[in-house]
């Protein structure tokens, strides 16, 4: 039996499926796969989503890799709703097959670890795309004629030639920078919401400054809970939302 797919992925039990009809509800389609694939094992979830990126796409979590390899060996190619199926096995692991085989607590550090890798890669998609909307303008002024009159030799300044990432795709590190937070916010009091959160070191508040505080954690993974879990959190009297994001690096 293959240990990996003609693509490179190694067997798992779940079964990536592709090129389906993305017109079909997804009610029908899962009721569609569940038949087909009940077949050949039991089906722990499937996974079929409606946003842009995943149409088209489903995901059948088999109870064992054995199911989930008969399946693509025998029914790659077949069709359903007039189109070829596409199956390989699934690049991760499925959240149920998580918990499954390691339990709760391997299920939250497998959450946290894909919000990460998530995050990370909305900051670099966020870095590409403004570099490609400087990358014109750049040209335009290549074009221009070199000027000779006053302030000619200076240097630009780092901040006219560097592309910033936007607060929310900065990629997560072990401190949170809170902003928006009340006048009457302190150290003690916000020490008490953050401090739940595994790895909690400390808050630093900054002298002089209201409305904006550091929290601290020891690892990636306790500021990732905390920022999803506080991210607009209202807090005050009026209860307004704060703001919580990674720290710039």
């Amino acid at each position: 039996m293959a240990t990996v797919s003609a693509a490179g992925i190694p067997a798992n039990s779940t079964v990536y499926v592709k090129n389906l009809d993305e017109r079909i509800k997804l009610e029908q389609l899962k009721e569609a796969l569940e038949e087909i694939f009940s077949e050949y094992g039991t089906i722990l979830e499937i996974i079929a989503k409606r946003n842009l990126k995943a149409k088209g796409q489903a995901f059948v979590v088999f109870d064992n890799v054995v199911s989930a390899t008969r399946a693509i060996e025998e029914i790659n190619g077949f069709d359903i709703f007039d189109k070829p199926m596409v199956l390989d096995y699934a690049k991760t692991r499925s959240d149920a097959t998580v918990q499954r085989e390691g339990g709760s607590d391997e299920l939250e550090a497998h959450k946290r670890r894909r919000m990460a890798e998530k995050e990370r890669k909305q900051a670099q998609e966020a870095l590409e795309a403004q570099k490609k909307l400087k990358r014109p303008a750049a040209a335009a002024e290549s074009t221009r004629p070199a000027k000779t009159t006053k302030g000619a030799g200076l240097k630009p300044t780092s901040g006219a030639t560097t592309a910033v990432v936007p607060d929310e795709y900065l990629p997560p590190n072990k401190i949170l920078f809170l902003r928006e937070l009340p006048d009457e916010a302190s150290e003690e009091g916000l020490s008490a919401v953050f401090g739940r959160f595994e790895g909690f070191q400390e808050v630093r508040m900054v002298p002089g400054r209201k409305g904006i505080a550091f929290v601290e954690y020891e690892t990636e993974a306790g500021a990732i809970s905390a920022k999803e879990a506080t991210s607009g959190m209202p807090m005050g009297e009026q209860g307004k939302p704060i703001r919580v994001t990674y720290q710039r690096q």
